[in-house]
């Protein structure tokens, strides 16, 4: 980005911390709005690679405060555990976005729990 650069990008991957490895395949939907009344507007959508990471998320447009990451974990945790259920089958992350920062977003996932936090 340049010093006068106020697109803001967004990032994330998926760990499994109950099998101690990247989370690959899981869904991940990418929306945005410009306020925090303004509805939310689909941007598109990526899956995690074999690293557990999303390296294609469409860029926020411009004026964009506030960004929801949607997280597919149902069908990743019934296929990392056959047999298996996911007790959230969904997960879903809104967070407020700065302007010309970069938001990355770790979810830490098992089958009864899961954490966020912004990473770096």
């Amino acid at each position: 980005m340049t010093s006068g650069d106020t697109t803001a990008t967004v990032s994330t991957h998926v760990l499994d911390t109950s099998l101690g490895r990247p989370a690959a395949g899981v869904a991940v939907v990418l929306s945005a709005r410009t306020g925090p009344q303004a509805p939310w507007q689909v941007l598109g959508g990526s899956a995690t690679d074999t690293d557990g990471r999303c390296k294609d998320l469409p860029v926020p447009p411009a004026g964009t405060t506030h960004v929801r990451l949607a997280f597919d974990v149902e069908a990743y945790h019934v296929s990392a555990r056959p047999g298996g259920a996911a007790f959230f089958p969904e997960v879903a992350v809104a967070f407020a976005l700065g302007a010309g920062e970069h938001h990355h977003v770790p979810l830490l996932l098992n089958p009864f729990g899961y954490s966020v936090y912004r990473g770096s």
